[in-house]
């Protein structure tokens, strides 16, 4: 019978904390300077959470308390192991309209049906990416498609309803520099 139908407490069930987004083996943490800012605001806000949780008394939720430190602990581990990975990589000081690490990308995507869409990506690190849509991490296989590839040129994206021809229409980079 399932837990679930039971009076039984959890007892020593694992914490199960989600990892991080991962990183191809070998593959250099690259992050914008945005991304490495969010990383370290995420620190921040665990660190003190750490903190709230240390200093309140679990009273009767003992567990339930330990196993929010737990979860805290390890995401404050991970964040730490990226924070201290990370690579900043600053835009080109002259772009020359190359998709690199950091280049926002419109896109024409034209799909076997004839359908077609104007999209606009920006190739950014693995824990920025996901936030919204338009934020792709570099090693997705849109951005593999299109690194090294310029504005007018198109290229085959392999998608889940066959290959997509992606027309790269525009290429720019953040015009601040840290």
């Amino acid at each position: 019978m399932s837990k679930a139908f039971t009076k039984e407490e959890p007892g020593d069930d694992p914490v199960i904390v989600p990892e991080r987004p991962p990183l191809p083996p070998g593959v250099p943490n690259y992050v914008t300077e945005r991304g490495k800012a969010l990383l370290e605001e995420e620190h921040r806000r665990l660190t003190e959470e750490r903190a709230r949780l240390k200093a309140q008394a679990p009273g009767d939720r003992e567990e339930e308390h330990n196993k929010a430190l737990a979860v805290v602990n390890r995401r404050l581990a991970e964040l730490a192991e990226r924070i201290a990975t990370a690579r900043v990589v600053q835009p080109p000081e002259n772009p020359d309209a190359v998709v690199r690490f950091g280049a926002t990308v419109t896109l024409r995507r034209r799909k076997p049906g004839g359908e077609e869409e104007t999209r606009r990506i920006t190739l950014v690190g693995v824990d920025e990416a996901g936030e919204s849509p338009e934020l792709v991490s570099f090693t997705a296989p849109i951005a593999r498609a299109l690194l090294g590839h310029r504005a007018g040129e198109t290229v085959t994206y392999p998608a889940h309803g066959g290959d997509e021809a992606l027309e790269i229409l525009e290429v720019t980079y953040p015009t601040s520099r840290g």
